[in-house]
């Protein structure tokens, strides 16, 4: 997985691309604490993001409770927005901009 973070007009946007699982999902914590760290707008950018377990939905959820509406999270393909559904994570999530 690499991660690429970005700040710009008070929004920190952190960029996922590959998968997220137990053997990463400790790098996306960190960088979902070094953006929240900032104080602004938070947005996961999932553009490129294959596959996430349930590791990974585990920090999509606490970001989520900790930032409230100051996370927002786009470009969610059909293969990620099918695991947000199959979880029940669509209704806790804060998904503003899917991908066809």
């Amino acid at each position: 997985m690499q991660i690429d973070k970005t700040i710009e007009n008070n929004t920190v946007t952190v960029a996922l691309n590959g998968e997220v699982d137990g053997s990463n999902v400790s790098q996306f914590e960190l960088a979902m604490t070094d953006a929240a760290a900032e104080g602004i707008h938070v947005v996961v950018d999932l553009k490129n993001l294959n596959y996430v377990s349930s590791a990974g939905l585990r920090i999509f959820l606490i970001f989520q409770k900790k930032l409230g509406d100051k996370m927002s999270i786009i470009h969610v393909n059909k293969e990620v927005m099918d695991i947000f559904s199959l979880t029940g994570f669509v209704k806790l999530l804060k998904i503003v901009e899917t991908d066809k």
